[in-house]
């Protein structure tokens, strides 16, 4: 009876083990209770998975206090011309806001950079430098006093990140970034491609870094978090608050609510796969902040990219996580129940 006993606690230990990364990583923010303070940096415009994670995390009241969101530029949605600016992008973000009660005008919503982080940054002691309004920002937020570190969600370029980081050095003790971008361990990848010098930047700095992959074509990332034509055209129609003064639509049309609006994005937007549906990469992103048990992560020695290739450094003393095998039903079940009965965010 005794050996048993042995076994069964023994047991009860390596399970506890096993299970503490997730339960680190989904309570690492939540201190006594409080929520998660995050500032969301996005190229809104780019796909259709941007508006819906800053949907998710703007009716997400009660996990989240979103202190801003902040725009970047890449290219411009597909079927689209390639010129697209970081106007396009603000005013993305904009209608997001808009149509999640009317929160644009009371969270913050700044400009960031056009350019790219080697175009910018040895302009950044100027008062006006490309991208100065998000990144001051950034810097103001992550300065502040809290009981926990700001999270900061780029979903787009790392352009913003790395921009404040070398500003002010200082808030690197302050934040921890979670970055749905690149491929790794394989090459290429839309967010990283677009500044990949950014990315190195943020990976030789000693800051809490995490890389939510994509892996395109692979079930190991958020490529795989896919909703269906569909299950959006079924389920998200006359979702969220009903706005008083209707938003006018990326393709046209006029919309009072953000089921509305996230029906016609995937009525006109192109779609893949049998049945046509759509990854929803950075809502993935926003899942794991939420809860870290919908996905596997790893540390890794920080690697760099060079010549279009990762190159690893297993002695670098520096680490990283890696976030990979996403839970898919969990966090679109999450989506969708959210959308059937969200609580917006708190304002001031």
């Amino acid at each position: 009876m005794k050996r048993m006993t042995n076994n069964y606690v023994r047991a009860n230990r390596i399970f506890l083990l096993l299970l503490l990364p997730a339960v680190f990583f989904y309570s690492c923010n939540l201190i006594e209770g409080s929520k998660i303070p995050v500032v969301f940096d996005t190229d809104a415009n780019n796909e259709v998975d941007d508006q819906h994670a800053l949907a998710y995390l703007l009716f997400n009241g009660d996990h989240f206090d979103v202190e801003g969101v902040t725009v970047n530029a890449t290219s411009a949605p597909t079927g689209y011309s390639d010129e697209s600016d970081v106007s396009d992008h603000y005013e993305e973000a904009k209608r997001v806001m808009q149509l999640c009660g009317e929160l644009y005008g009371k969270i913050p919503l700044l400009t960031g950079a056009d350019g790219s982080y080697e175009e910018i940054k040895d302009k950044i002691g100027l008062p006006s430098f490309d991208g100065h309004e998000a990144v001051d920002f950034i810097i103001e937020q992550a300065m502040k006093e809290r009981s926990q570190k700001l999270v900061l969600l780029p979903v787009g370029k790392l352009t913003n990140i790395a921009l404040a980081l070398r500003k002010e050095p200082a808030i690197a003790d302050r934040i921890r970034i979670v970055w749905l971008g690149s491929n790794y361990p394989d090459p290429g990848e839309h967010n990283q491609d677009w500044d990949i010098e950014s990315m190195n930047f943020i990976l030789d700095v000693d800051v809490p870094f995490e890389m939510v992959t994509v892996r395109s074509g692979q079930p190991s990332g958020t490529a795989a978090v896919m909703v269906s034509k569909a299950q959006i055209m079924h389920r998200m129609p006359g979702k969220g608050p009903e706005i008083s003064v209707s938003v006018t639509g990326r393709n046209g049309g006029e919309f009072n609510n953000f089921g509305d609006y996230s029906a016609n994005l995937f009525e006109t937007y192109g779609m893949w796969g049998n049945p046509p549906g759509r990854a929803l990469f950075d809502l993935a992103a926003v899942a794991i902040v939420k809860n870290g048990a919908w996905a596997e992560h790893k540390e890794i020695p920080a690697p760099v990219y060079v010549n279009g290739n990762w190159v690893e450094r297993p002695n670098n003393p520096r680490k990283i996580i890696v976030w990979e095998w996403f839970d898919v039903y969990g966090i679109i079940n999450d989506f969708f129940v959210t959308m059937d009965d969200y609580e917006l965010v708190k304002v001031d």
